[in-house]
């Protein structure tokens, strides 16, 4: 038996398969959860082809989390291909190159609430689409980088996330009571997509090769996608607005 036998699973996020994302969908499966995913606009038969490498293709909806028509349309979307849902993924991120790279101080407000409403703001929407599938209650997990210190070049995305930890404290208080547990993951770095578009990234593989006191493998979603699906499951039933690092204890080594 999987520790998700009989659960089903909302993963957002699946671009490749190297992705965390694909790996949760992929290690849920066979832990014995459905999963469906969801993607858009022109990523969204890349979505559709990526699936098909997983253990059992799964369906793929449509989801903007910046559309409220998107938003609204998701439950009945989902409840096409499952009665409701157990478990969500938020792997959803995005800030503009002049939010990235060293140009803190001139970024302007454009481009740092499209950050923030795309990176942080949509964990709050994803949820809130979510909810009327949801009426058992569940688990949201959302993959995170530690907002906790100032990132080389990683600069409004770095308060975005920031403000995505915050996000889910209160989301965690607001959905407790309907049974929902709201926690995040913060992995190390990985050469995924999303990192080939920061700026500098080869600086953070400086430091984790050098702070990490278990060692560090950027090639390997593996352990975060883990993280994850321990999180969608029943083993942590008592647990909400925590973050689980997945870093390799890099956070907790001084400088």
């Amino acid at each position: 038996m999987g520790i998700l036998d009989g659960k089903r699973v909302l993963v957002t996020g699946v671009l490749t398969d190297a992705s965390i994302a694909f790996h949760v969908a992929k290690i849920a499966q066979e832990q014995g959860a459905t999963v469906v995913l969801t993607s858009y606009g022109r990523v969204l038969n890349l979505t559709r082809r990526i699936s098909s490498r997983l253990p059992e293709p799964a369906p793929v909806v449509e989801l903007d989390v910046t559309s409220t028509d998107d938003l609204a349309a998701l439950a009945d979307r989902v409840r096409e291909h499952v009665d409701g849902i157990d478990g969500v993924l938020h792997s959803i991120g995005f800030a503009p190159e002049a939010a990235l790279g060293g140009n803190f101080l001139n970024t302007e407000w454009a481009d740092v609430a499209t950050a923030l409403q795309v990176s942080a703001y949509s964990l709050k929407a994803l949820a809130m689409a979510a909810l009327p599938l949801m009426d058992g209650g569940g688990s949201v997990v959302g993959l995170d980088f530690d907002a906790s210190v100032a990132w080389p070049k990683y600069d409004w995305m770095g308060v975005a996330k920031a403000a995505f930890e915050s996000t889910s404290r209160y989301l965690a208080r607001d959905l407790g009571p309907r049974g929902i547990r709201v926690n995040l993951v913060a992995a190390g770095p990985l050469k995924t997509m999303a990192a080939k578009s920061i700026p500098g990234f080869d600086e953070f593989e400086e430091v984790w090769n050098t702070r990490s006191p278990i060692g560090w493998d950027l090639t390997d979603p593996g352990p975060a996608a883990r993280a994850c699906v321990a999180l969608l499951s029943d083993w942590f039933p008592a647990t909400t607005g925590e973050i689980v690092h997945v870093d390799g204890g890099v956070h907790a080594m001084g400088a």
